[in-house]
Order: structure tokens, then sequence, then C-alpha cells
């Protein structure tokens, strides 16, 4: 066999691996599945993370029906992402009028929507325009598909989660495990943050990440990392404070022109993939996010959870801290607290 022929073999050899993984069996030249595939309402879909996300969805095999919604723009997107040769449908919904439509009967809804930030905000600058987005929009879920999964992306996270766990109860289909912050982005930057310090593969390591999604809120908790490794103080604290400040580095660096869309846009993918496998069967889904908890004194909290066929199904609970770690966390919760009641305070006026 030539160099050229076992090249080709490798490769096929690994994107069969990829899928044997995956549990998923696609049958070639058909749209069937041996998996259940399923509606997602994107909301923000023309914006700088929907764009890329609705990409990165409209490519899954897990989704029979892809529906972009926006107040401007998403026909255009639709129809560039209907050109993918994926048997995903998708369809655009713009303006407040065709929320309704986006959403019914959707197993589950992405928020993405609201401004970005720029250089000097911070997340909790956001909050009054962002809040109001995504108040609408958890209304309109409570309405036309109260019982699908919510992936909330749309900062502040720490906020925007409950507003729409009161928008939800306040409409009495409020369901705890069906809610969640997208917090993998965190994920994402702490594996591969350590990664390049220990000089390995991001793909070959796994750190939790608990507490929330803005700044000191975000802990990472690197005693628990997969595999173990000894980190000096300054190792300790210089990887730490990089992920609680990856957002603002992004943004420094994008110099006003953006945030981190791109990376978010993987990282709530992985999420929202995470969440169908589960709803569709597969066991021992594990993510962390940010979601109802009673782990701590804050009613909600980012920490690794398994996923189910009815959504969060258990927590596991945080585990062995080291001192700095612990301090990290007492530190931590007052700024949560204040931060979710105000998303709380919010919803309810």
């Amino acid at each position: 066999m030539s160099a050229v022929n076992i090249t080709a073999s490798r490769r096929v050899e690994r994107i069969s691996a990829h899928f044997n993984d995956s549990k998923v069996d696609i049958v070639l030249g058909d749209s069937s599945t041996s998996r259940p595939r399923f509606t997602v309402a994107l909301l923000g879909a023309a914006g700088g993370i929907g764009q890329p996300l609705a990409m990165l969805l409209k490519m899954s095999p897990l989704i029979s029906e892809l529906r972009l919604y926006d107040i401007v723009n998403t026909p255009g997107v639709a129809a560039d992402l209907s050109h993918i040769d994926s048997p995903c449908k998708v369809m655009g919904y713009v303006g407040s009028e065709s929320l309704g439509a986006a959403l019914a009967g959707a197993d589950v809804v992405v928020i993405p929507a609201g401004v970005p930030r720029k250089p000097g905000m911070t997340r909790d600058d956001l909050f009054n325009t962002n809040a109001s987005i995504v108040k609408t929009l958890a209304q309109g879920v409570a309405l036309h598909c109260p019982r699908a999964v919510v992936n909330v992306i749309s900062n502040p996270v720490n906020s925007t989660v409950p507003i729409v766990a009161e928008v939800m109860r306040k409409a009495g289909v409020y369901d705890p495990a069906r809610l969640m912050g997208v917090t993998s982005l965190d994920v994402l930057r702490a594996n591969t943050f350590l990664a390049e310090a220990k000089g390995l593969r991001p793909g070959q390591v796994d750190v939790p990440v608990f507490g929330g999604h803005a700044g000191a809120t975000i802990l990472p908790i690197f005693s628990q990392s997969s595999p173990e490794f000894q980190l000096s103080e300054d190792e300790l604290a210089n990887l730490t404070n990089r992920v609680q400040n990856g957002g603002t580095e992004v943004v420094d660096a994008k110099a006003g022109l953006g945030s981190a869309t791109l990376s978010m846009a993987v990282a709530a993918s992985r999420c929202a993939e995470a969440c169908m496998r589960a709803l569709g069967g597969e066991q021992g889904v594990i993510i962390c996010a940010f979601v109802p908890s009673t782990l701590t004194s804050a009613p909600f909290f980012a920490s690794r959870v398994v996923l189910g066929k009815q959504g969060v199904q258990s927590h596991f609970p945080l585990g062995a801290l080291s001192p700095v770690e612990k301090n990290g966390l007492e530190a931590l919760l007052p700024e949560l607290k204040s931060n979710i009641e105000k998303g709380i305070a919010f919803a309810k006026k």
C-alpha cells in the first residue's frame, strides 16, 4: 500500500473512531441515525457568538431542526448554513413577532442573545441591557416550550440564569433540572492553560471549574485536575488569574472589535451536545455548568453535574479542596450571591 493510501486509511480510521466514541451511528446517504434527533432553538443567532455557534450546531448529527432567531439577519444566516451538507434543517426567524414560532416545541434552547463586552466593561456593565433581553426570551420559552432544556450564555450569567428561573417560576413551569448557565468556556481555558504550562495537549487534561462565570467568582479546581499535577504557588496563582480573566484577555486583544465569540461558540456547542446526548439516553454525561444548587449557601453554583433524560440528574460533591481553593470559595460567595440576588430582583419587577 502506498504512503498516500496508508495516510488516507488512517484518517478514515480516526474519523470512524470519533463517531464510535460518541456512540452516534450515521447511515451514509441517509438522514437517519440510531439515536433521537432534536429541535434546537438558538436565540441571538445573528450575533458574534450566535453565527459560529449556529454553524457548529448545523453540523451536529443529533439535531434534526435548527431554528435561528434574532432581531435582524437570521434569514441570511439560515440561507448560508443551509448550503452545508448535513441533514439538519435550518430555519431563520426574525423579529419579536416570530419568537413563538422559533420556540414552539423546541427540545433545547440556547441563548447567546445580548450585547458583547467592550474594553473596560465588566460583565456587570452589561446587566441592564442583557437582563431585559433575557427576561423577554425567557417569557417566550415559558409560553412556547416550557419543557425545553435551556442553556444560557448571555452575560452576566451569574444574574441572567436566575432571571430565567424567576420568569419560569412565575409562569408555573420552572424545572430546575432543565436550566443551566454555560460555563464550559472556563473549563476549556483551564484545560488549555494547564496543558500549555505542563507541555501536554489540552485534550489530555480535565480541570473542573466551580463558582460562577465572572472574574473572581470563577474558581478553577486545579487540585482535582486529571491527570494530577504539582503546581507551585506562583504557577497556581498565574493559572487561576488567567482563567478568571480569560474573557478580558480576548476583549483587550481584539481592541474593541469583539469579545470571546469563537471559543465561546465551541464551548456552548459542546454543552448543547452533552445535553442532547443525555436527553437521548446516553449514560454518564458529565459537564460543569452554573445550575440551581444546594452545594453551598448560593442558590446557583457552577460545579460538575451528571446529565440525564430529564436534564440535570445529580450533582457531584465539591470534593477535597486545597487551602487556596477553600479560601477562594469563601471569598467568591458574597459576590456570587449578590449577582444572583440582582437577577432575581430584576425578574420580579
